[in-house]
């Protein structure tokens, strides 16, 4: 052939190629099969209700703003609950609660820039915690973006090293497959949370897009014309195949499981060893695997337990196989370990807790988790990546003929008992001033029903709490997890609250913590979900105090005032009790009053002045 000849059909070639790329980002090929219905008043907002509804989604949290607008009203047409909070975080709190308690995905919207910056260190507590959560986030139009449109920023950058999947909508026809995606990446593998960005021309209906694209009828010159078609084209892309039939369904989730040989090795183990022991971590709550149905195999197994993060409560308030204290002491002592959903982080020492003596097996469903600092301080003697919950299950079975050493357990329930009595000989001791926060807290354990469900937020008083005060069941307790996250209180009550509208929700609070929430005693009021919320007020950041006081010789900015939050609370709505050292002798009488202020429908605040005690000193605040 020629070379001029080849060289030509080169040309011809890529220039095809290009055109026909630009065809179809410009989407006149998918227009050729698919066309855009300039008349229908339906609009974006539709679909995604719908995809929600076909999930299961009940409840929706949100700050309201313009550019979510259509979500909020779609969605409550279709009688799923619009929840609207003072805050986004605590939007995505709440939906962060809902995620835990149902086992299905908790949703959030939340309006463009600002609205979705608020909303960065719930998300990351959710990602550390390993939580499902689908944050809806608004965004400038299509054709602004990067022009400098009110509250445009790059939204996905900042939360691709947070979310499992991002992505940003950029035409009607994607709502549907883009959402059903990330709700199954969500809750597939390691659960946690998903970003899909919905700039606001793909949510509003036809004939409005129209009006703001301003197109002329009569362009002048080439130019004009070229732009005119642009955005012709550009709007009718946008629209086009919108209101096809779709398939609104879940896709498969998809979660690792141990494999047969697997637990049968574990299974030998097991049953050769004389002090086995299991930490359980909040892992074991996760689907498929129902929470009863884990705590009759743990009852099986007999082999005493330490419990974690979500999975407090697991085995109810008084059981033989619950260990709450002495734990560095057990697990030097122990032959055999099985970390379920446990990781080895600051909680267990990087793994220095362990014995290198023991034998131990390590389940997670990610696999750098599960070997955080292994061959530094200790090292699994099986590592298995899956699903936790259905791995005990699993060796729930092949362990029926066996039975723990009984006097391993007795001697370990006999330590705890010990601990347990000294702490409670500490909260008899009288405090400088006010309440002495054990006995408080140990009247609050008395007075708990069995429907109760626990909120942790704040350092020093909650980490007091999760010593005491003992949940009555498998997911009954709620905690950030291991970011540490403060102002978790609010949003988490109230999606325990929606989720749960039988059961005491109590939040523990510190005064500190408190003020990142207080304000949604509005939201409770509104949305009538009463709550109960218990505030160890000590007037300080006590959990960084105790450290820098003696190390740096200065209380600077950890001071506060003794608050009067009770008033607060009665300010937006709700009732208000004080609780000081002149009402110790009927502490119960107060707490009651509250609780049955609760049950009659008021959001309800406890004021609890509290003193200092030496019970937490050496405990880690970084």
């Amino acid at each position: 052939m020629d070379p001029a000849a080849a060289w030509l059909l080169v040309l011809l070639g890529t220039l095809g190629t290009a055109l026909l790329g630009a065809a179809h980002r410009l989407g006149l090929i998918y227009q050729l099969w698919h066309k855009a219905e300039p008349k229908s008043t339906r609009h974006g907002g539709e679909l995604v209700a719908e995809v929600l509804k076909a999930h299961g989604v009940r409840y929706l949290f949100t700050l309201v703003g313009g550019h979510i607008s259509p979500i909020l009203v779609a969605s409550e047409k279709l009688g799923i609950r619009v929840v609207d909070t003072r805050h986004e975080a605590t939007a995505v709190f709440a939906a962060d609660a809902v995620a835990r308690l149902s086992g299905t995905i908790g949703v959030a919207a939340v309006t463009a820039g600002p609205g979705v910056t608020n909303t960065v260190t719930a998300v990351k507590n959710a990602q550390m915690a390993e939580s499902p959560v689908l944050l809806i986030g608004g965004a400038a139009a299509t054709l602004q973006k990067g022009r400098g449109a009110l509250q445009d920023i790059d939204q996905l950058c900042l939360f691709k090293p947070l979310c499992k999947f991002c992505a940003s909508v950029r035409t009607v026809r994607d709502i549907v497959p883009t959402l059903r995606r990330a709700i199954a990446a969500a809750q597939s593998g390691t659960p946690g949370p998903v970003f899909v960005e919905f700039p606001i021309d793909v949510l509003y209906p036809y004939y409005l897009v129209e009006k703001e694209v301003s197109f002329k009828e009569t362009p002048r010159g080439l130019l004009g014309g070229v732009i005119n078609w642009y955005l012709c084209n550009h709007l009718r892309n946008l629209y086009a195949g919108a209101w096809e039939t779709r398939d609104f369904s879940p896709l498969p989730v998809q979660v690792l499981q141990a494999t047969a040989e697997q637990v049968q090795q574990c299974v030998e183990l097991v049953s050769r060893a004389k002090k086995p022991v299991i930490l359980l971590g909040s892992q074991v709550t996760l689907p498929p695997t129902p929470v009863e149905k884990l705590r009759e195999a743990l009852e099986a197994l007999g082999i005493p337990c330490f419990l974690g993060g979500m999975a407090r409560g697991m085995l109810g308030r008084d059981s033989p196989l619950h260990i709450r204290q002495n734990r560095r002491e057990v697990l030097k002592e122990s032959d055999l370990v099985i970390l379920a959903g446990t990781v080895c982080d600051f909680r267990l020492s990087y793994g220095r807790v362990l014995s290198r003596h023991s034998t131990i097996i390590a389940i997670n469903r990610d696999r750098a988790l599960m070997l955080r600092n292994s061959d530094v301080f200790w090292k699994p003697r099986v590592a298995i990546q899956g699903d936790a919950g259905s791995f005990l299950l699993s060796l729930s079975q092949g362990l029926k003929s066996y039975s723990p050493p009984q006097d391993w357990a007795r001697s370990l329930k006999d330590g705890d008992q010990r601990k347990e009595k000294a702490n409670r000989e500490k909260s008899e001791e009288p405090t400088e001033q006010h309440l002495n926060p054990l006995k408080l807290l140990h009247h609050v354990d008395n007075l708990l029903p069995e429907n109760s469900l626990l909120v942790s937020d704040g350092g020093d008083f909650v980490g007091s709490a999760a010593y005491i005060v003992r949940p009555r069941g498998p997911l009954r307790w709620l905690d950030p997890g291991a970011f540490g996250t403060l102002g978790v209180g609010g949003g988490f009550a109230l999606g325990a609250k929606l989720c749960r509208p039988d059961s005491e929700v109590w939040i523990l609070y510190g005064d500190g913590s408190l003020g990142y929430s207080i304000m949604e005693f509005d939201t409770f009021v509104r949305h009538k979900t009463p709550v109960i919320a218990l505030v160890g007020n000590d007037a300080c950041w006590s959990q960084i105090s105790r450290e820098q006081v003696p190390l740096l010789g200065s209380n600077v900015a950890c001071g506060l005032a003794y608050g009067d939050y009770h008033l607060v609370a009665e300010g937006l709505g709700g009732k208000g009790f004080l609780l000081s050292r002149q009402d110790e002798a009927c502490m119960d009488n107060v707490i009651q009053a509250a609780q049955e202020a609760c049950r009659e429908g008021h959001p309800t605040l406890i004021n609890a002045l509290i003193g200092r005690t030496s019970f937490r000193e050496g405990s880690l605040s970084v």
